[in-house]
């Protein structure tokens, strides 16, 4: 193990993140599952990646067969991209018809930012100050703890508002969030920079999927549109069924987004990642920028990402992710009667997790004390992540194969855990 990091460090360079403060060497993946190198079994509760399940035989078996076929750019005309995108796109509501493959959420983020200046002729754009959005030169900057020292100037055309918090900060009905967002786009808009687009996870998942109504995200989206700009939806996480209730998790806001982008779990840990838009703003931005990429959307990665949505659609996993979902919630607030630290509940669909406080009547954040669980968690065989602006809520996203006996050896397992690790020790 300790060589294996060594060489991580010589070969890679300083500062390459791994998790946990004794890191996993994972060498084998099935379902729900995991191993080490050492044979011993973990329950995945944190990857998203694997959507359908680590190894899905229905993916594995048609990245396979088209890879022993054929696999070339699309300047060659193949029929994998054309069928993946006619599925793809019956899943939007109109008028969002149309399509570009990447190989990266970090890139179909950077293209809609693109689509956004196009459409607009403006550059300005609004980001919570708690998001992630991936890792190109532009995209970084909408992360705000992301920002680097040096960055070509763009934190310039950014302004972050405060991320929705529905455990801190009272905003039933999105209007707070709406107004922080109009203060941004009047100030954008003053600086002669101007405004063209608001772009958030519609779960507002790093954020820490704050509880929230549906259609909270009305009231921002008409902010937007009301600017003349667009409303990008970053889907990277929250789309595919995962919300449950709806196949996209915009739709449960009740709101129809200019652009939404998705990548992560769209090809079940094979780079393939996108976009999805309007005829109008693909046509805005083809005649306004010469954009091709020689890996997206080529023969491979377009079989893997239909296998995924036939995977979806074959095993109802939209349906499994609503009803554990459910289940999660109501073991979780169980464990919130029995242990003072857990502050705060919150589940969208298979995303679920709760908040570390050190006093329930402060909602002092327990960062230290969450590291510390996720840490035990990984030793008992369980992974599991934080996120949220303190660092201090418990992320649990599975692969949507996630059943009820994996929920229950989860919250038994955490069960034990909070009670060996009180938080004053």
């Amino acid at each position: 193990m300790h060589d294996l990091i060594d060489r991580r460090r010589a070969l890679l360079g300083p500062n390459v993140s791994t998790f946990y403060d004794d890191p996993v060497h994972i060498v084998r993946g099935e379902g729900v599952w995991m191993w080490d190198a050492e044979g011993n079994k973990y329950l995945d509760c944190y990857n998203n990646v694997p959507h359908v399940g680590h190894c899905n035989p229905r993916v594995v078996d048609a990245i396979c067969e088209q890879a022993r076929t054929l696999n070339v750019h699309t300047r060659y005309l193949h029929e994998g991209i054309v069928n993946y995108v006619e599925r793809l796109t019956a899943t939007f509501d109109d008028p969002l018809d149309t399509a570009i493959l990447t190989c990266t959420g970090s890139e179909a983020n950077d293209i809609a930012l693109r689509m956004a200046e196009a459409m607009t002729g403006k550059r300005g754009i609004v980001a919570t100050d708690a998001t992630y959005h991936g890792n190109t030169t532009l995209v970084s900057h909408l992360s705000k703890s992301n920002v680097p020292e040096v960055g070509f100037g763009l934190g310039g055309y950014l302004r972050h508002v405060e991320a929705p918090d529905s455990y801190r900060i009272p905003d039933p009905d999105g209007q707070r969030f709406a107004a922080k967002v109009q203060e941004a786009i009047d100030d954008l808009e003053a600086s002669g920079i101007g405004f063209a687009a608001l772009i958030v996870c519609p779960l507002f998942l790093n954020e820490g999927f704050p509880t929230q109504a549906e259609g909270w995200l009305k009231p921002a989206a008409e902010a937007a549109r009301r600017a003349g700009g667009l409303l990008i939806c970053d889907e990277v996480q929250s789309g595919f069924g995962r919300c449950g209730s709806h196949f996209w998790a915009h739709q449960r806001q009740g709101v129809t987004p200019d652009i939404v982008c998705m990548g992560k779990p769209m090809g079940n840990g094979h780079p393939v990642a996108g976009l999805v838009t309007t005829t109008e703003i693909m046509a805005r931005f083809r005649g306004s920028f010469r954009y091709f990429n020689t890996f997206g959307g080529n023969p491979v990665s377009c079989a893997a990402a239909m296998a995924v949505l036939e995977e979806l659609e074959a095993q109802d996993l939209q349906a499994n992710a609503l009803k554990i979902g459910k289940l999660a919630a109501e073991r979780l607030h169980a464990l919130a009667e029995k242990y003072e630290v857990i502050g705060d509940v919150r589940q969208s669909g298979m995303v679920f997790g709760a908040e570390f406080v050190l006093d329930r009547a402060n909602k002092e954040p327990a960062s230290a004390y969450a590291d510390r669980i996720i840490n035990a968690m990984r030793h008992r065989g369980v992974i599991l992540s934080k996120l949220g602006r303190h660092k201090n809520t418990l992320k649990i996203r599975p692969p949507m194969p996630f059943g009820e006996d994996h929920l229950d050896l989860l919250i038994d397992t955490l069960d034990g855990v909070l009670a060996d690790h009180p938080v004053a020790a």
